[in-house]
């Protein structure tokens, strides 16, 4: 015959006390309203937009990121070490730091129009973009946004680099190195330069930022989103 003291049925009763507890918080994707799920998704978004506005807006966001720093592209880089390695490298080297640095300058103002992006997004993109890769939600984002915040940037960028004199520089001699051959024709003009590997940097950091919140939901900042994000795992 089995025994049950009172110190086992209290112990078992714990034990299906907790068991029903963790069952009740265990959330699927597909328990989630489409409010949530879209609320979640957005306060996540919003989180990692700032919070990657604030990496990068600042001096050195860009110039002492290697993820992000932005150097001479392709094969006009090549070009430039060859300058460095005959004792130009200051003039490489001022070039790149104007270019980082009007990325830097630029970079702010990109949240509120990262922001309304965010709010713009519809309940039914939510469950979609959620259950997507790793970065889906952050590819939402620059496909809508990246056309304003592009607009935005360039003035920014045109005038830091016009501020420090290097533009008709890059200029003149990306030109030539593309009429070579050298450089691709879109990469010849620096503000645009700039501008797209400002975006892209940009998008880069969000981009880990929303990875970061997919591998550990307890890193978003809001319990809505811990709540979405945890129904991931």
């Amino acid at each position: 015959m089995l025994r049950f003291t009172r110190s086992t049925l209290t112990f078992s009763g714990v034990c299906a006390g907790l068991l029903l507890t963790a069952n009740a918080f265990a959330v699927s994707i597909s328990d989630l309203s489409q409010q949530d799920a879209s609320g979640g998704l957005k306060d996540a978004l919003t989180q990692g937009a700032q919070i990657a506005v604030q990496q990068l807006g600042v001096p050195g966001g860009f110039s002492n990121n290697k993820d992000v720093r932005i150097e001479l592209p392709g094969k006009l880089g090549k070009v430039a070490d060859k300058m460095k390695m005959l004792g130009m490298s200051s003039q490489v080297d001022q070039l790149e730091t104007s270019m980082n640095k009007a990325a830097e300058a630029a970079v702010p103002q990109a949240q509120a129009l990262l922001v309304d992006a965010v709010k713009k997004m519809t309940v039914s993109d939510a469950k979609g973009i959620l259950a997507g890769g790793k970065d889906s939600a952050t590819q939402y984002l620059d496909k809508t946004s990246r056309e304003q915040i592009r607009a935005k940037f360039l003035p920014i960028v045109k005038a830091a680099t016009d501020k420090v004199g290097v533009a008709q520089q890059y200029n003149k001699f990306a030109g030539q190195a593309a009429s070579l051959g050298v450089v691709d024709s879109k990469d010849t003009n620096v503000e645009s330069y700039v501008t797209e590997k400002a975006l892209d940097g940009l998008f880069k950091m969000i981009a880990k930022q929303e990875e970061s919140i997919r591998a550990n939901p307890a890193a978003a900042a809001t319990s809505l989103a811990k709540k979405v994000f945890g129904s991931l795992q």
